[in-house]
């Protein structure tokens, strides 16, 4: 009797956390088989990105191969990028798979599923402003996290021959002030002091110019005015030039112009403002939002068909608000703990719950400097302002907690003791 089939498109965080459950549950036991489909080989877990842009986090430490993942926890990888949807067939195709000489590795490939899942995040969204596509970096994967490093490395060098400097200062320019471009924003300051103790460079912090550039009234809008009234303070004080209600109509290799006609002239740029889902996903032939979210149930059913689901960012799920379920990491890990139930009840024939997204707060990292944010407490919603030593604890545990889902609680505890082995054993930041 042939197993059905659960595919899931996407190794993020929620896609990782939820396949290793079900293949822990069902694949393991042989009630069905689960398939993981990511055009890369390796998982990292994206809220890093901004540490493996620094150099900060090696990702070649603490990226996981799915294939030795997928062996240990009872389901299959495939590497692959989704091309196509055959509904009534239930069917995908996956591209081919090309090397970095351009040759094909793999040639188009078929897969067949009983269930299929799309947890395919999201990305930056220029909102077609000219020249952004060709002259700035995006931290929307590791590769683009690792071309922005080596970048980075390579313009800090170049300072170090005062004939080779386009300005006094290096002049970095960050564009949106969400969470990536206020934690890139510090990580920055602690990098160049890194870079100057290990003699990369003979420029010191106080000759980095960041310019964090927001459209809204404050930085980090999305959380509350506390929050961003906490970091935007914090960010002064290391020297972050914060431009709010500042809206960029135009970005060329050496800088950007504003909607008031200002230029801001940078060495490096970076765009870290808004979020959209994969454009792709419009073509499938199943309803989106205008910025390509697959429209759900509460139930993470498609609107079109109750065998496709999708959650996470690239998911426009509503709540009874009205309101749809935010794009943050907290949300995509518990719409995967709701989906795996949902998933394994659709098995054995029983009715699906509907998901509640439930805010535990926020937490902002500013490099080794501070940390900030809220915590949610109990049914009622407070919020408990905490920051510096006991915030960045809390900061530092989120990361565990992925890890311990996707690891369980014995692999997780010996990587704490080799991370913290490794801080004595190796430069603080990856330099070559």
């Amino acid at each position: 009797m042939t197993l059905p089939r659960i595919v899931v498109v996407g190794g993020g965080a929620g896609g990782l956390e939820l396949v290793t459950r079900l293949g822990r549950k069902l694949g393991k036991r042989k009630r069905a088989e689960i398939v993981l489909v990511d055009r890369n080989p390796t998982h990292i877990w994206k809220p890093l990105l901004h540490e493996v842009a620094t150099g900060v986090l090696d990702s070649g430490l603490d990226e996981v191969s799915y294939q030795g993942h997928s062996k240990a926890h009872g389901y299959h990888f495939q590497r692959g990028t989704l091309s196509d949807l055959d509904r009534e067939a239930r069917r995908l195709t996956l591209a081919p798979i090309i090397g970095d000489n351009g040759a094909m590795v793999l040639p188009s490939r078929t897969l067949e599923y009983d269930y299929l899942v799309l947890s395919l995040g999201s990305v930056s969204n220029d909102f077609g402003t000219p020249g952004v596509a060709n002259h700035c970096h995006f931290l929307d994967s590791p590769q683009q996290a690792e071309a922005f490093r080596h970048d980075m490395l390579n313009t800090f060098l170049q300072y170090s021959d005062p004939e080779r400097r386009l300005h006094t200062n290096l002049v970095v320019g960050i564009v949106g002030a969400g969470a990536t471009g206020v934690e890139l924003a510090a990580e920055l300051y602690d990098a160049s002091k890194m870079l100057h103790s290990y003699g990369f460079t003979s420029l010191n912090s106080g000759q980095l110019d960041v310019h964090l550039i927001e459209a809204a009234p404050q930085i980090l809008p999305a959380l509350p005015e506390r929050i961003s009234k906490a970091v935007h303070r914090e960010l002064e004080k290391l020297g972050v030039h914060i431009h709010v209600d500042t809206r960029v109509t135009q970005a060329d290799e050496h800088g950007f112009m504003t909607a008031d006609g200002t230029r801001i002239d940078t060495d490096l740029n970076v765009w870290a403002a808004g979020i959209r889902a994969p454009a792709f996903l419009s073509d499938l032939g199943l309803s989106t939002e205008r910025n390509h979210q697959i429209k759900v149930k509460r139930s993470l059913q498609s609107l079109d068909d109750e065998r496709i689901f999708a959650f996470g960012d690239c998911a426009a799920c509503p709540q009874p608000d009205g309101k749809l379920v935010p794009p943050r990491a907290q949300a995509a890990h518990q719409q995967a703990s709701r989906l795996y139930r949902n998933l394994v009840a659709t098995l054995e024939g029983k009715p699906l719950k509907d998901f509640t997204f439930r805010d535990r707060g926020s937490l902002i990292s500013l490099a080794h400097f501070d940390a900030v944010g809220s915590l949610m407490r109990g049914a009622s919603a407070r919020s408990l302002f905490i920051e510096g030593r006991i915030a960045k604890v809390f900061y530092a545990s989120l990361y565990r907690m992925h890890q311990y889902a996707i690891h369980g609680a014995v692999k997780t505890g010996m990587t704490v003791v080799v991370d913290g082995i490794n801080r004595y054993l190796r430069p603080k930041m990856k330099l070559h």
